[in-house]
C-alpha cells in the first residue's frame, strides 16, 4: 500500500512519471493518486515529499531564479530553491514574460503535407451549398433575448407535439442568447455577437432551413442579422416571424404561429437521408476544458494525431482559445503556410491582448482552480499542453471570433479560451463535429453538434464511464500509444459522424446554453 497526502490508502504500484523533452528538468506522476515521499523512480530518484497526481517533481537541484524546463521550454522561473524529488507547484513558480508578437517569427518552418489519406468517408447530410451536416436538426434563430422564454416554450411544445411526425429529424433546437437589444448596436464590437449569430443559423446541421423570430421593435432587426440572400428566401418562405405583429392576438396564436412555421420546415428535413461523403466534408472543432498536466501529454497529443489524420483526409480541423496558445505564438507563427497567414495570427492575438488590458486582466487570469488542482502551474505550462492538439500540419488560415471557416486544412478560430463561448463561436465557424479533452471532466455538451469527450487519465474516464467517450489516460499507463488513441479517435470520429455511434453527451441529452462573445458596450 501507498499513502496519500490527506493519509488514506491506495493500492501501491510502480512509480511512474513522464518526461516529455530530453531537456526538461521537471517530470510529471502518473500514479492514481500521487506518489508518497519515499517513493523511489526507476531513475533512481527518491521524492521527498509527497508529490501528487498529475504535478511536477524536480529531476534535479534548481537555484532561485533558475529555468524550469517542461515541453523543453520555459515554463516558469523558481521563486526559491528547490532539491530534487521535490513537488514543483505553483507557489514555487513565477511567471515568464510571454512571447513578444513583433518578434514571431512569420512562416519560417512549414511543416511539408503528410501523404494523402484516401478512401475514409461517413454518411452525412449534403446540403445545397455544398456542406454537409452530421445532424438533420431544425433551428429556431431568435434576434433577441426577449422572446427567448416564447421560443424555449414553442420549441417544447414542438418537440413533443410535432417532432414524432418527422422521425428523420434529430431534434429542434432553439439559438437563444441574452444580445438584440440595450447593446450599442452600431458600436465596432458589436460585429462579433452579430456574425455569431448569422452564422450559427447557416450551420450545416441545421441544413438550409432557416427559421428566425423576432420581437419587433429590438436593434438587431432580421435584416442586420441575416445576410440578404438568405433574409429573401426566408422572407419569401414566410420564415420570419414577428411577435409585435397586429395578427398575433394574444400568446396562444404567436405560439401556433410559430409551430405552424416549424412544421412546414420540419416537412422538408424529414425528406432529406444520408449519403455517403469523403471525410474531407468534415468541419472538426477541437477544444479542452478542465485540462490537467497529462491533457498535454495524453489527451491532447492523441487528439493532435487524430487531427493530423483528418487533414491528411482533407477534412478542415480548428483550434481555438487564444489565450491558451497565447505563449506558444512562436511556435504557431513559424508552422503558418505563409507570412500572411502568420500575420493574420499575430492580428488576433494582439487584438485579444488588448482585449484583455482594457478590461485590467491579462493571460494570467486564465487558470482555474481545478487546473491547479491538476498540475498546471500557470498558463504557459497550460499554453504548451493546448497546442498538441492542433497535431504537426502546417497552418492554413486564420479567422476571426464569429466568422465562418471556408478553407480545408488546419485552422484557427479565434475565440475564448470558455468552454461555452469557444463552443459556440466554433459552431458559428461552421463546425459539424466536436472534440473535447477534459483532465478534471466536464458534462459539456452541444445541441448542435456531436461533441465527443477525451480523458487524459484513467482514473477520471472509469470514474465517468458514461460521460467520456474516449480513455485517452493508456498513454500514460503505457497501454496505448498515442497513434493508437489517435486512430481510435479518428475512427470513432467518423462513427458518430454517420449516426452510428452517439457519444455520451447526446446520449443523455447534456446540452449546454450557446453563449455569445459581445466585447461591445452595453447601454
Amino acid at each position: 500500500m501507498s499513502q496519500k497526502h490527506d493519509g488514506t490508502m491506495t493500492p501501491s504500484t510502480q512509480p511512474r512519471t513522464i518526461r516529455v523533452h530530453e531537456k526538461d528538468n521537471v517530470a510529471i506522476v502518473v500514479n492514481l493518486g500521487g506518489l508518497a515521499a519515499g517513493a523511489r523512480l526507476p531513475s533512481g530518484l527518491v521524492l521527498t515529499e509527497f508529490v501528487p497526481e498529475a504535478h511536477k517533481v524536480a529531476l534535479v537541484d534548481l537555484a532561485e531564479g533558475q529555468n524550469i524546463l517542461r515541453y523543453g521550454v520555459v515554463i516558469g522561473i523558481a521563486k526559491r530553491n528547490i532539491s530534487r524529488g521535490s513537488w514543483v507547484h505553483e507557489g514555487l513558480i513565477a511567471l515568464p514574460a510571454a512571447p513578444l508578437l513583433a518578434d514571431c517569427p512569420l512562416a519560417t518552418a512549414p511543416p511539408k503535407p503528410l501523404p494523402n489519406l484516401e478512401g475514409y468517408t461517413f454518411d452525412g447530410y449534403r446540403n445545397l451549398d455544398g456542406s454537409v451536416g452530421t445532424k438533420n436538426i431544425l433551428g429556431v434563430s431568435t434576434t433577441v433575448q426577449c422572446v427567448a422564454a416564447t421560443v424555449d416554450y414553442a420549441v417544447r411544445r414542438i418537440k413533443d407535439e410535432i417532432l414524432p411526425h418527422y422521425p428523420n429529424v434529430d431534434d429542434v433546437v432553439a439559438i437563444t442568447h441574452h444580445y438584440g437589444c440595450g447593446v450599442a448596436i452600431d458600436a465596432p464590437g458589436a460585429a462579433v455577437p452579430i456574425r455569431t449569430l448569422r452564422n450559427l443559423s447557416l450551420n450545416p446541421n441545421f441544413g438550409g432551413e432557416l427559421l428566425l423570430i423576432s420581437l419587433g421593435c429590438e436593434k438587431l432587426q432580421p435584416a442586420r442579422m441575416l445576410p440578404t440572400l438568405a433574409l429573401n428566401i426566408i422572407e419569401e418562405e414566410s420564415s420570419v416571424a414577428v411577435l409585435q405583429d397586429a395578427q398575433n392576438d394574444g400568446f396562444g396564436p404567436i405560439v401556433a404561429n410559430i409551430m405552424m412555421l416549424a412544421e412546414k420546415k420540419l416537412k422538408r428535413l424529414n425528406q432529406r437521408r444520408r449519403e455517403t461523403c469523403p471525410a474531407s466534408d468534415l468541419v472538426v472543432g477541437l477544444q479542452c476544458g478542465g485540462s490537467d498536466s497529462l491533457s498535454g501529454v495524453t489527451a491532447n497529443p492523441a487528439v493532435g494525431w487524430a487531427a493530423d489524420l483528418l487533414v491528411r483526409a482533407g477534412a478542415t480541423v480548428m483550434f481555438s482559445e487564444v489565450t491558451e496558445v497565447r505563449d506558444a505564438a512562436h511556435l504557431l507563427t513559424s508552422r503558418a503556410a505563409t507570412a500572411e497567414i502568420a500575420k493574420d495570427l499575430v492580428r488576433e492575438l494582439a487584438w485579444f491582448d488588448e482585449y484583455l488590458r482594457l478590461g485590467g486582466a491579462d493571460r494570467a487570469a486564465n487558470p482555474t482552480p481545478g487546473n491547479k488542482q491538476g498540475g498546471l502551474a500557470n498558463v504557459v505550462e497550460k499554453a504548451m499542453g493546448s497546442i498538441a492538439k492542433a497535431g504537426s500540419s502546417a497552418l492554413m488560415g486564420v479567422v476571426g471570433p464569429g466568422e465562418r471557416v471556408t478553407q480545408k486544412g488546419l485552422i484557427f478560430v479565434a475565440t475564448p479560451a470558455s468552454d461555452f463561448i469557444c463552443g459556440t463561436l466554433q459552431l458559428a465557424a461552421s463546425m459539424n463535429m466536436h472534440i473535447f479533452t477534459t483532465g478534471r471532466g466536464t458534462p459539456y455538451g452541444l445541441s448542435i453538434a456531436p461533441v465527443i469527450k477525451v480523458a487524459s487519465n484513467s482514473g477520471l474516464a472509469e470514474r465517468w464511464h458514461d460521460l467520456i467517450d474516449v480513455d485517452a489516460g493508456r498513454i500514460a499507463t503505457q497501454e496505448a500509444t498515442v497513434e493508437e488513441i489517435g486512430w481510435e479517435i479518428f475512427h470513432l470520429v467518423l462513427e458518430v459522424a454517420s449516426g452510428r455511434r452517439k457519444t455520451w453527451a447526446d446520449h443523455w441529452g447534456l446540452h449546454n446554453d450557446l453563449v455569445l462573445f459581445n466585447p461591445g458596450p452595453v447601454t
